[in-house]
């Protein structure tokens, strides 16, 4: 079984047990969450909501909260000699699917 979610204005395909990262959520390392932005189950019968799929729930397990890799932006303007760069590492949580309820 498969879920389609919603949060922090993006969406991600997860399964039962799968380990994936999101923006930053409230919450210490160890809690359990439910994203209730269900758009999409899938599996032997798949429900699309219109855009969210009623009752449907997804508990995640918080198992980090951490920085992510550094990106860096580089601005510059030809013939102007202007150059600025510049680094960000966006905080984020790391979760762990422990099941889909439909």
């Amino acid at each position: 079984m498969y879920a389609v979610i919603k949060t922090g204005g993006k969406q991600y395909k997860v399964s039962e047990g799968d380990l994936f990262k999101v923006e930053m959520l409230d919450g210490a390392v160890g809690d359990t969450i439910e994203l209730d932005q269900v758009l999409m189950v899938g599996g032997a019968e798949v429900k699309l909501g219109t855009p969210l799929v009623p009752g449907a729930k997804v508990r995640a397990q918080i198992v980090a909260q951490e920085k992510d890799k550094k990106i860096l932006v580089f601005k510059s303007k030809k013939r102007q000699g202007y150059r600025k760069k510049n680094g960000h590492r966006q905080l984020i949580t790391r979760l762990k699917v422990a099941s889909i309820e439909a």
